[in-house]
C-alpha cells in the first residue's frame, strides 16, 4: 500500500503564538477577573468595584493621569504634525532622517535616555515636578505619534493636492480641505498610540515628577506590592474598561476617516 503524503498547514505557526498569548494574557486576565471579585474572605463580592469608585484619591489619581495624557498628547500632535508635514514633503532621503534623528535614539536603554534628560532638564533649571513630567512623557512617546502621521503623508495620493491648486485653492485651503481630511487616521492612530500606554507607564513621573504627577499605574504597583490583590484587580480592570473604549472609539473614527477619504477618491 502506498503512504499518503502529510500536507503541510501554515497554520502550525499560530500555534506558539496561541501558547504566548494564553500564558502570558488570557491567564493574567483570569486571575484578574478572579481576584477584582473576590472579598477578603473568599466569597464573590463586588466591594472592590465600589471601593474604586468611592475612594477620592483613587478618582483624583485618575483624574491627573487623564491630565497628564491629554496633555502630553496633544503637545506631542502639534509638535508631531508639522515635523511629519515638512519630512513627507522635502526631497532628502526621508527614511535617512527618521532613522538617525528618531528611531535610532529609542534603541538606546530607556533608563539611559531618562536619565540623560534629566541631567538636561537639571542644568535648565527644571527640576523634578509637573513640567518635567510632562516633558518626559513627550520625548518617550514622541516617535510614537510621528511615526503614523508620516505614513499618511508620504502616501497620500499628490494628484488630490495638483488638483486642488489647479481648482484656484491656495496652500492653506489645499492643507484644511484636503491635507488635514486625508490625513486624520494617522493623527487618529498616534493619538492612541500614545493616550493609552500613559496610562500604565508610571517610570517617567516616578523619575521624574512628584507627589502631584503620580499615575494611576503608580496606585496600582503600589496595591499589589502590598498584596492588596482585590483592590489592586479591581482598579486594573476598570483602567482596562478604559483603554478598550479608548480603542473602540479611535478604531471608529479611523474607519470613518477611511470610508470618507475612499468616498473622496470615488468621486
Amino acid at each position: 500500500m502506498r503512504k499518503t503524503a502529510k500536507t503541510f498547514r501554515p497554520t502550525a505557526f499560530a500555534f506558539p503564538y496561541l501558547t504566548i498569548t494564553l500564558v502570558f494574557v488570557i491567564v493574567p486576565l483570569v486571575l484578574i477577573l478572579f481576584y477584582a471579585f473576590r472579598g477578603e474572605d473568599g466569597s464573590f463580592t463586588f466591594s472592590n468595584f465600589t471601593e474604586v469608585f468611592k475612594n477620592e484619591e483613587t478618582l483624583n489619581n485618575l483624574w491627573g493621569t487623564v491630565k497628564i495624557a491629554l496633555i502630553s498628547t496633544v503637545i506631542c500632535l502639534l509638535i508631531a504634525y508639522p515635523v511629519a508635514y515638512i519630512l513627507a514633503s522635502s526631497p532628502f532621503n526621508k527614511i535617512a532622517v527618521l532613522s538617525l534623528v528618531f528611531i535610532i535614539p529609542m534603541w538606546i536603554n530607556f533608563l539611559l535616555r531618562m536619565f540623560a534628560l534629566k541631567s538636561v532638564l537639571a542644568i535648565m533649571g527644571i527640576e523634578r515636578g509637573y513640567t518635567a513630567a510632562i516633558i518626559g512623557m513627550v520625548y518617550d512617546f514622541f516617535p510614537y505619534m510621528l511615526l503614523p502621521i508620516y505614513t499618511v503623508l508620504v502616501n497620500m495620493d499628490k494628484s488630490y493636492l495638483e488638483a486642488s491648486n489647479d481648482l484656484g485653492a491656495n496652500n492653506v485651503r489645499t492643507f484644511f480641505k484636503i491635507t488635514l481630511p486625508l490625513s486624520f487616521s494617522g493623527i487618529v492612530s498616534g493619538i492612541s498610540m500614545m493616550f493609552m500606554p500613559i496610562f500604565s507607564s508610571y517610570a517617567i513621573t516616578e523619575m521624574m515628577g512628584d507627589m502631584g504627577t503620580s499615575v494611576i499605574g503608580s496606585k496600582i504597583a503600589s496595591l499589589f506590592e502590598a498584596h492588596d490583590y482585590g483592590y489592586g484587580s479591581a482598579l486594573s480592570f476598570v483602567l482596562l474598561i478604559i483603554v478598550l473604549l479608548v480603542v473602540f472609539i479611535t478604531t471608529s473614527m479611523t474607519g470613518k476617516a477611511s470610508k470618507t477619504a475612499k468616498a473622496g477618491k470615488a468621486q
